[in-house]
């Protein structure tokens, strides 16, 4: 199978791995012109910086997932070193409130590292908001945090497939929307709660997607890219 790509990767790998070695062993089936890497928690935990800057050495663009969610200050300094990393991308948690955000733009306004804010985890439904005191409907939260984002000059969030439609309208399209919970159809939707497919999520406006084990747990890592980047296409 092959794919002439027009224009640069819409979808986003979640590296979920355990160790480096593990990602770097997926890392060597794909290449930069199929896919982005998305880089969380766990694996930045057990691999550090150095394996982030590794990975955009081999040309390679990084989201580091690492929502960060801190008093300003902190928040600026770490989104200034995420930068100097070279990612492509980095988040925080719109809850962090706008001051937060500002602050965290501040701290790459040096680079062309791109800030992104989380809205509401596609993890979390309405019982969860709900149980945590959260009594506005998790669509209504998902703009009122996006919009917070927009006002506090990030370039988009991370949202749920389920709520771009509505932050289109509400944001325009110039507004990146980074979607998880995407499933290629006959895959598990597993944790997540809020999902859709790569086509319904490309055709309502995100601007990326987020695809984790669909892709790295294929037999044909490469394989399973080249169909889902000709479903979108």
């Amino acid at each position: 199978m092959s794919v002439v790509l027009k224009s640069e990767s819409k979808i986003i790998v979640a590296l979920d791995y355990s160790s480096e070695d593990e990602a770097l062993n997926f890392i060597k089936k794909v290449n930069p012109e199929l896919c982005k890497l998305k880089i969380g928690k766990e694996l930045f935990t057990v691999a550090g910086p150095q394996f982030v800057e590794k990975i955009v050495t081999m040309g390679f663009d990084v989201f580091l997932d690492l929502k960060f969610h801190d008093i300003p200050n902190t928040v600026m300094k770490a989104c200034h070193a995420a930068a100097e990393l070279g990612v492509w991308m980095v988040n925080v948690h719109a809850l962090g409130g706008k001051t937060m955000m500002q602050a965290a733009k501040e701290g790459v306004s040096h680079s062309s590292t791109k800030l992104i804010a989380v809205t509401i985890l596609t993890s979390m439904g309405q019982e969860d908001l709900n149980q945590i005191g959260i009594q506005t409907y998790v669509k209504d939260q998902v703009v009122n945090l996006a919009k917070l984002a927009n006002d506090a000059g990030l370039d988009g969030v991370v949202c749920s497939a389920k709520e771009v439609s509505i932050l289109r309208e509400n944001l325009g399209n110039n507004f990146l929307l980074v979607t998880p919970g995407i499933r290629p159809a006959g895959n598990e939707i597993s944790d997540q709660k809020r999902v859709m497919t790569p086509r319904e999520a490309i055709d309502i406006g995100s601007s990326y997607l987020v695809i984790g084990r669909p892709i790295t747990q294929s037999k044909s890592p490469i394989d399973t890219l080249e169909m889902i980047l000709s479903n979108i296409a």
